[in-house]
């Protein structure tokens, strides 16, 4: 695990311009000094919390736009702490860390409501770049919650029921699926780079991995395009843009 501070990137704020307001949970002293110490770098107001029953509590009074939570904890586990927090009404995102790597770890962390998952040892480079996705991606929901229908041509995609139709038929979509079109459609006519959509889709460095890029556009276009005039471009050298057929 990195002792160093990340690299400064651009601050994510609120809306508001109030702190962003992150929990951290964890048992280990060192390593929540560690995530204090690179979480405060960005600006962020931080709290902490070393077992499951104080989490809890502090996730009540503190009110955080985000969580970064361990799956063992001394008393009741991360996944324990996470229903208690749905429990009482929030949405907060939440980070899970663990030792364990399991795809069965993955996927109760996920199905409990988790929105990212790390696995020890990390670097605070990694986890504090995906909270910053974390957090951007709540913000737009907030924002644009009184309107959640987006509409390019025939296409529309609905924020709030994850729906998405094209001339009145559904269209099924993964959830990264889902945000890589929302990016694009929020962005009409906008030629995007596969570092862009690397950064708002994916929200961390995949080594610069852009092929993953390529593979949801094509999964995208098979979906979306398939049958139809298309409306995912290829711009030769500068990326993708989405633009209504016809």
């Amino acid at each position: 695990m990195s002792a160093t501070a990340p690299h400064r990137s651009p601050q994510v704020s609120k809306g508001d311009g109030s702190m962003v307001r992150v929990l951290v949970v964890d048992d280990e002293p060192s390593l929540t000094d560690l995530l204090k110490m690179a979480l405060r770098y960005e600006g962020w107001d931080v709290r902490t919390a070393a077992d499951g029953v104080s989490a809890v509590k502090a996730a009540r009074e503190f009110r955080p736009d985000a969580i970064v939570l361990d799956i063992m904890l001394p008393d009741i586990d991360g996944l324990e702490v996470l229903q208690r927090v749905r429990a009482d009404g929030t949405e907060t995102p939440v980070l899970f860390l663990t030792a364990k790597d399991s795809l069965d770890d993955r996927i109760a962390g996920l199905t409990a409501g988790g929105d990212d998952y790390v696995t020890k040892p990390f670097s605070l480079e990694e986890v504090v770049a995906r909270l910053r996705g974390l957090i951007r991606r709540s913000s737009i929901t907030l924002a644009t919650a009184k309107d959640p229908v987006l509409t390019v041509g025939d296409l529309t995609l609905d924020e709030d029921s994850y729906e998405v139709e094209r001339a009145g038929t559904p269209i099924e979509l993964t959830a990264t699926e889902f945000e890589l079109l929302r990016f694009l459609m929020r962005n009409p006519r906008r030629v995007l780079s596969k570092a862009q959509i690397l950064d708002r889709v994916w929200s961390y460095d995949f080594g610069g991995k852009e092929s993953v890029v390529e593979l949801y556009i094509s999964y995208l276009r098979k979906k979306i395009d398939a049958g139809r005039e298309p409306m995912i471009h290829t711009v030769r050298g500068a990326g993708y843009m989405i633009k209504a057929a016809g």
